[in-house]
């Protein structure tokens, strides 16, 4: 690991950093994939045991969040995306990550438990493990398809969610689960497409990194043709009904548009700066795409 950092004492922002261990913009969109496995589920729930259950579940993704700072404090100084980081930037001692990450783990799940039930306590562990063991330390430096096994992670918390009222796994979380499982690919290595060189410099062998230019492109194409066809998924198993999949049409006919863009690209001979502004623009877009489609999952779920 990179050589320890002495923290800057007397820091005026030093909670402002603490709260940017916790990820908190990947966090608003694992609280709200949870809370539409929540409120999609069959069953009820306390208001309050529900609102508790979503805060567990949101500071275990923080958490998950600071220890993966924790141990990427050294590759994170050498990408500018970011050497601004409370760690890199010397604002903040390991130590204070760790622990913090740590603790709140131990929060989380155990307040889950107590809250909700066993099973979704249980999830909420195997999703923090996932993310810091299996994808963070393990798998992240070691292998291109790191953010396929990895993405078990970030497809966990609608199911989490979903467990908390309703105790089991369903058909209904496991199509939650899906759709984010297929949306991670073609997400993640969209961004690793425009941050090559930060990837390059770290020697992190994301897809673009590790198999070039088309192979990426295909990878993506293919992912994306999946989650389209997934996403469609909930109104044939009376998950969702017409309004639902009229926007999931929509939106899948805009992901792949974007997706096929960006596989021509890539395929052709087009310079690396239209490479990155065409997969920049996949990535904002699928970010919109996920958003939405729980939306609109959220609001059928009302309607049926």
């Amino acid at each position: 690991m990179a050589t320890e950092i002495t923290p800057i004492a007397g820091s005026s922002s030093r909670f402002a950093d603490y709260i940017r261990l916790l990820k908190p913009r990947v966090m608003s969109l694992v609280v709200f994939t949870a809370l539409a496995g929540l409120l999609m589920a069959p069953g009820a729930i306390h208001p309050l045991d529900g609102f508790i259950s979503i805060c567990a579940i949101a500071i275990g993704a923080g958490a998950a969040g600071a220890i993966n700072m924790w141990y990427d404090r050294d590759i994170d100084a050498m990408m500018r995306r970011t050497l601004n980081r409370p760690l890199p930037a010397g604002r903040l001692h390991p130590t204070e990550a760790l622990l913090l990450g740590v603790t709140l783990s131990c929060l989380s799940v155990s307040t889950l438990t107590l809250i909700s039930n066993y099973l979704s306590g249980i999830l909420l562990a195997v999703t923090i493990f996932y993310y810091v063991v299996l994808y963070t330390i393990w798998l992240k430096r070691k292998t291109p398809q790191n953010v396929v096994i990895g993405g078990v992670s970030g497809a966990l918390p609608p199911v989490v969610g979903w467990t908390a009222v309703t105790g089991s796994i369903d058909l209904g979380a496991i199509l939650l689960f899906a759709i984010i499982f297929l949306w991670t690919p073609p997400h993640s290595w969209a961004l690793a497409l425009f941050r090559h060189e930060d990837y390059s410099a770290a020697d992190i062998p994301m897809l673009p990194v590790a198999q070039g230019r088309k192979a990426t492109g295909q990878q993506i194409l293919f992912y994306s043709l999946l989650l389209v066809i997934v996403t469609l998924a909930p109104m044939p198993f009376g998950l969702a009904g017409a309004f639902y999949e009229v926007a999931a049409v929509a939106l899948g006919v805009g992901f792949a548009f974007y997706a096929l863009q960006l596989f021509r690209s890539l395929s052709n001979k087009d310079s690396a700066e239209t490479d990155a502004e065409t997969a920049k623009k996949l990535f904002k877009y699928s970010i919109r795409y996920l958003f939405l489609i729980f939306l609109f999952l959220l609001i059928d779920s009302y309607l049926i």
